[in-house]
């Protein structure tokens, strides 16, 4: 039996009369935010399906990004690397090892005092010949002995702080990804952009895969996380103790020193 409708001018009619047009009005607003979008992305409205695109529209949040090596903890690239050095399968292998590097001591400062980067490719030189599985099986041990025990008592307490803020927090370093997938673990980091070994037939060769994390390189990897991960960036924060650094820092609109270097303390200021 079809409903009957309510008179005109009684309180039902009314009510209703006002429900459809609140539903009108909202859905001019969609339209209106459907065609904003679809301008901004260079997209006829045409195409466009308002109650699509209001659905799968996901606004900016921030992110920390955080250097690591001296701002959340003492030690450098260094430590871990004599750690695997000082462990080798026998005694005389680890002592073949040091040594070499011992003789390429000079070159590594050199390259320091060039450019972030070249030292890095460097120092991971003296990788070459280690197997994935000995890395891996080690890596424990190393974060342990080296990194744990290194991390700056405030640490944890910043990382936990950009948490409560909602941050997307990020590992920025240029050591090993999986030492530094281990600290981000250690201190409730979510995501970690580090170097990768090259690995050929189960062994290290001593090279990096690119991008290198270093230097300006860091602020592109930064831009690029950001755009993957729907960060915005003038509204995220970065943290470092290093001039070398300034890149990286300059991307944000949010950057911090911590613990820093001489020049760095007096661009701060």
């Amino acid at each position: 039996r079809e409903a009957r409708r309510p008179p005109e001018g009684s309180p039902w009619w009314t009510a209703e009369r006002r429900s459809r047009r609140r539903q009108a009005r909202g859905h001019r607003a969609a339209s209106r935010v459907a065609r904003a979008f679809a301008w901004k992305i260079g997209l006829s409205w045409r195409q466009l399906d308002a109650p699509h695109v209001l659905r799968n529209y996901a606004p900016a949040v921030a992110a920390s990004y955080f250097d690591v090596d001296g701002t959340l903890v003492r030690t450098n690239l260094v430590h871990p690397t004599l750690f695997y050095l000082m462990h080798q399968r026998t005694p005389m292998r680890s002592l073949q090892k040091l040594a070499r590097a011992a003789l390429r001591s000079p070159s590594f400062v050199w390259a320091e005092l060039q450019d972030r980067r070249m030292f890095n490719e460097a120092l991971f030189t003296s990788y070459e010949g280690i197997s994935q599985d000995r890395l891996l099986i080690l890596a424990d041990d190393a974060f342990d002995s080296v990194l744990r025990k290194a991390v700056y008592p405030s640490a944890r307490d910043l990382v936990s702080r950009s948490r409560d803020e909602g941050h997307d927090v990020v590992l920025v370093s240029g050591a090993l990804d999986f030492l530094m997938k281990r600290l981000a673990d250690h201190l409730g980091a979510t995501h970690v952009i580090a170097n990768r070994l090259e690995i050929k037939d189960g062994y290290a060769t001593g090279r990096l895969l690119r991008p290198v994390v270093a230097g300006p390189e860091k602020a592109r990897l930064i831009r690029e996380h950001a755009r993957a991960h729907n960060h915005d960036l003038d509204e995220c924060f970065a943290y470092s103790d290093s001039y070398s650094d300034v890149p990286m820092l300059s991307v944000v609109g949010h950057p911090a020193a911590v613990n820093p270097d001489g020049k760095l303390q007096r661009l701060a200021r």
